[in-house]
């Protein structure tokens, strides 16, 4: 039996079962035993993880070669502007190397996100904007590092897909099955 969850990880959880110091795990959302994540995400950001018990789904899923493309919304400090977009689009050099081009675009602020607790601090004196960007490598807190790189730093942080598969209906907390194949 092959088996693929699709969870909503909450703001502030961390991306594993086993416990680390006080912070909240997995565990605290998800009863199914035998499955562990396809790749993670950082415990300061929300959304999408895949959770298999597949070894072969794993590694596809996370493989860079595999070509999947994973969705974010970013909400960052100050106004994306044209070129900053287009570093993006291009790819950006940070410590650990040159990124591959990612898509990019500015957004409007997404109207059916949920709110994060606690929220992002408001500053009047600061603007905000919203980034769509979708890239198919998998670097630690690449995103987060790529927005600071051209100027924006990333505010909030949420994957809401990871090739066909999406949060679509899913609250944070929330997961569902989306594969129970017999091998």
């Amino acid at each position: 039996m092959s088996r693929l969850l699709v969870f909503n990880k909450p703001f502030q959880v961390i991306s594993q079962f086993s416990p680390e110091q006080d912070k909240t795990t997995l565990a605290a959302f998800i009863d199914v035993a035998g499955v562990y994540p396809a790749g993670r995400l950082d415990y300061d950001s929300e959304g999408l993880m895949l959770l298999t018990d597949d070894g072969k789904l794993q590694a596809q899923i996370t493989d860079p070669e595999s070509h999947k493309y994973k969705t974010y919304l970013v909400q960052v400090e100050g106004e994306v502007d044209r070129k900053a977009l287009i570093r993006l689009q291009r790819g950006v050099e940070l410590k650990d190397g040159r990124t591959l081009p990612a898509r990019a675009r500015k957004i409007d602020p997404p109207a059916s996100l949920w709110p994060r607790d606690p929220p992002i601090r408001y500053r009047k004196n600061i603007p905000t904007s919203w980034v769509e960007i979708q890239i198919r490598e998998g670097r630690n807190r690449q995103v987060r590092r790529m927005t600071a790189a051209v100027g924006c730093p990333a505010l909030r942080l949420i994957r809401t897909q990871i090739d066909e598969w999406t949060l679509d209906g899913l609250q944070p907390g929330e997961y569902r099955m989306v594969q129970e194949t017999d091998d």
